[in-house]
């Protein structure tokens, strides 16, 4: 039986405890034995993390100690895959660097607050996307520093109108990578669960953990 660990906390606006409660059936009703943390000591445990399949990491901002952040990378650089959304994955611990390496990008702004924009299928012949088309969204647009390493599924373009400077910038939305033997998953929708509502979103990112999943 496979494995996975969902580790939640951080800022409460991304609903972190929602979220796990909202994926941690799923991958029970796909085989994987589940477990549920709030803590990041659940990283620390270094023969655990290592015989895990997939890490689900539910954690807004915060701070990660040098051992807990060790812990992860570890188990992802040997091959456990990983796979998050929005900021509880790309906005988690805004001074660890290493981690931000290993995600594949960094949230940096969301002009305009909650808007409507599109998302743009990039990779249409990926498993993660295959069949998607575009579709539309009205919530927190996404505007991230990225490592150009990542393989890009979906993108979104700004238009303009809450930041002029940026006009017609093509940022990433979904992406996937390796970090040394592990797969990384990443989707910058999901602010809320209620994003995930929106069948593309959700369809993606159970695909991308599937995906990351040794």
């Amino acid at each position: 039986m496979k494995s996975a660990l969902l580790v939640w906390g951080g800022w409460e606006g991304h609903e972190p405890e929602k979220g796990a409660a909202l994926f941690a059936p799923f991958l029970r009703e796909q085989g994987y034995e589940v477990e549920v943390s709030d803590t990041l000591d659940a990283y620390l445990d270094e023969a655990k993390m290592q015989q895990l399949d997939l890490i689900v990491p539910i954690w807004t901002m915060g701070t990660i100690t040098p051992e807990q952040e060790q812990g992860l990378l570890r188990a992802v650089q040997s091959g456990v895959g990983i796979a998050g959304w929005h900021g509880c994955m790309a906005d988690s611990f805004r001074n660890s660097t290493e981690y931000q390496f290993m995600v594949g990008g960094q949230w940096v702004a969301h002009p305009g607050n909650i808007i409507d924009y599109e998302v743009n299928i990039t990779h249409h012949e990926d498993p993660i996307t295959a069949g998607l088309q575009d579709f539309h969204m009205h919530s927190e647009q996404y505007y991230m520093h990225i490592d150009p390493i990542n393989e890009v599924l979906a993108t979104t373009t700004f238009s303009g109108e809450h930041a002029p400077w940026i006009a017609g910038s093509v940022v990433p939305v979904v992406w996937k990578k390796r970090w040394g033997q592990g797969r990384v998953f990443y989707s910058s929708l999901g602010h809320v669960v209620s994003d995930f509502e929106v069948p593309e979103v959700l369809e993606i990112m159970k695909r991308g953990m599937l995906w990351a999943s040794r």
